[in-house]
Formats: structure tokens, C-alpha cells, sequence
């Protein structure tokens, strides 16, 4: 072996070495993120591809009527709420809408429409016993039961994770 040929090794390897550890490390794949509360551990994850756009489906423990919560992801990382959809007058639940908002009733179901609620991140105990928590997301409903257990409290946040977090948690959209 000659001289150049071993120097190029000498470098190519550490170089290569660096590149991997930071394509394994270094964040990059927007996705909404459940993490443990407590912990702060990735438990799931929704990547997102074009549409940034999500729902969140409950059973309201004391009507026990859907209720579907609409958020979308802004250019900033916030979730932002912009709809809310309940069945029920009662407890718990709004009996109109708030400056700027729109209030409907469609089809014996009630809206509340233009919404502009920010949040850097939301927290949530996933259900036990009624709740039943569903992610909806392109037309797609999947159970919180399948991918975080019942009872657990949640930070769900738009951020970006590295390869290594992603096999640390649950892909959701890779269940069913």
C-alpha cells in the first residue's frame, strides 16, 4: 500500500464515521410527538409528510358523545386549534363561541368554527375507562390504546426527531 492510499483511509474513515453519527443524531423528520410526560421519553410519533393537519377523537366521560378536537401545525412549530365538534350541551363543554369564532349547528352536531388557540404543546391523559382517545389523521383513525397505555399522561408537541428517536418510538401511522 502506498502512502497517499493509506492517508485517504486515515481520513476518509473518521470522516465517514462523523457523517453517520450525525445522520443518527441530528434531528430532521417534522412530526407530531407524543412524549411521556413524566419521562420524557418518545412514545410516538406522527410524521408528517405534505398535510400538517390532525384530530384528536375522545368520548366525553359524562354524555358519552364524541367530541373531535381539529389542529393544524404552523410554520413555527405551534399547534393551533381551529375547530371543535361536540354533541352535547353539558359539562365541560363550551355554549358558544369566543370573539372571532363562529358558532354552528349541523346535522345535530355543534361547531365551533375559526378558532386561532396556540399552543407550543398540549398535555394529555389518555383514557381508562371511556375516553377512548383516537388520532384521525388523513382520513385515518388510529386508537391511542394501540401505541400509548391507557392512563398515561402525555405532552403531545410538534417537533423534529433524529433517526435514533425514531426507533425508540412507535411510527403511528405504521398501526393499525
Amino acid at each position: 500500500m502506498n502512502k497517499i492510499y493509506r492517508y485517504r483511509i486515515i481520513v476518509f474513515i473518521p470522516i465517514f464515521l462523523l457523517l453517520i453519527i450525525l445522520l443518527v443524531f441530528i434531528p430532521y423528520k417534522d412530526s407530531l410527538v407524543l412524549y411521556d410526560q413524566h419521562t420524557k421519553r418518545v412514545l410516538a410519533y406522527l410524521p408528517f409528510t405534505d398535510q400538517k393537519n390532525f384530530q384528536i377523537m375522545y368520548t366525553h366521560s359524562i354524555h358519552l358523545s364524541d367530541v373531535v378536537e381539529s389542529y393544524k401545525i404552523s410554520n413555527d412549530q405551534k399547534i393551533i386549534q381551529y375547530e371543535l365538534m361536540y354533541e352535547d350541551f353539558a359539562i365541560g363543554m363550551p355554549s358558544n363561541a369566543e370573539a372571532g369564532e363562529k358558532f354552528l349547528q349541523k346535522d345535530g352536531k355543534y361547531y365551533i368554527k375559526n378558532m386561532q388557540r396556540v399552543f407550543p404543546y398540549f398535555d394529555l391523559r389518555t383514557g381508562k375507562v371511556r375516553a377512548n382517545h383516537r388520532l384521525l389523521y388523513k382520513q385515518r383513525v388510529y386508537p391511542m390504546s394501540n401505541f400509548v397505555e391507557p392512563g398515561t399522561l402525555i405532552r403531545i408537541k410538534p417537533d423534529k426527531l433524529s433517526l435514533i428517536q425514531q426507533m425508540k418510538g412507535v411510527n403511528i401511522l405504521g398501526t393499525k
